[in-house]
């Protein structure tokens, strides 16, 4: 019997990444650049798991004639971007530009009820995720969460299970234990290789990754529910 779940942030418990594309691209604008993503660029850019990662990725593979840019001065500025974009989404998620996910907060209730624990395993920073908790669930929402593990904690970024591990092991919880809940392939990478029983709520975003070797793949977790879960996690481990 499982004891703990453990949630992915962007695009598990709320669809962010439009919200996120939309922030980088008014970063983008206020520093002077003329690089503006649109949905398709940023879903390619979806597998480069981290923020301050997928602008460096971009710029070297897009704009190579801006690699002059010293190795020190290169991260300066990936490091404004990214605080640029930060402070944009923080602003956009305050205005009411992301709410959960169907289904998140039934499901995180009910788990509480039953006395689960609950933990976060994410590649964002913590501001992005204080700012979307904190609205969805009030200003003592790290009441709700055991762990959280975040880009400060874990900075080996998804597809690695550095983040899940850190998890299990503030949980005090064996793999087995425990069911991950993610939205993309990076996220199902790291949480198999970390031994978790994964469920998959995919976003227009991550629906066409290959999602093998999931536990389930639901639409949202408004379909989910605990008799469910445990059902599906014994068939799982058996």
């Amino acid at each position: 019997m499982f004891k703990a779940l453990i949630f992915d942030v962007d695009g598990t418990l709320a669809d962010t990444e439009s919200a996120h594309r939309a922030a980088f691209n008014l970063a983008f604008a206020e520093f002077g650049l003329d690089w503006q993503w649109d949905e398709a660029r940023y879903t390619q850019l979806l597998q480069i798991s981290g923020g301050k990662e997928r602008i460096l990725h971009y710029w070297k593979a897009a704009h190579p004639d801006m690699r002059e840019l010293g190795g020190q001065a290169l991260a300066d500025t990936v490091n404004r971007l990214h605080e640029l974009k930060t402070a944009a989404y923080e602003a956009a998620v305050n205005n009411g530009a992301v709410q959960l996910r169907p289904g998140v907060l039934a499901l995180m209730s009910e788990a509480h009820e039953q006395g689960l624990q609950l933990a976060i395993a994410t590649t964002t920073s913590p501001v992005n995720i204080a700012a979307l908790l904190r609205r969805a669930l009030g200003a003592d929402w790290r009441l709700n969460f055991t762990a959280i593990g975040d880009a400060s904690t874990a900075p080996v970024k998804k597809p690695d299970p550095q983040v899940y591990l850190q998890m299990l092991q503030a949980l005090q919880l064996q793999a087995s234990e425990c069911i991950a809940f993610e939205d993309s392939w990076n996220g199902l990478q790291a949480s198999r290789a970390a031994g978790l029983a994964t469920v998959i709520t995919p976003t227009q975003y991550t629906a066409d990754h290959d999602f093998t070797g999931a536990m389930r793949l639901v639409p949202d977790m408004s379909h989910l529910d605990m008799v469910r879960l445990r059902a599906w996690h014994a068939e799982y481990l058996h």
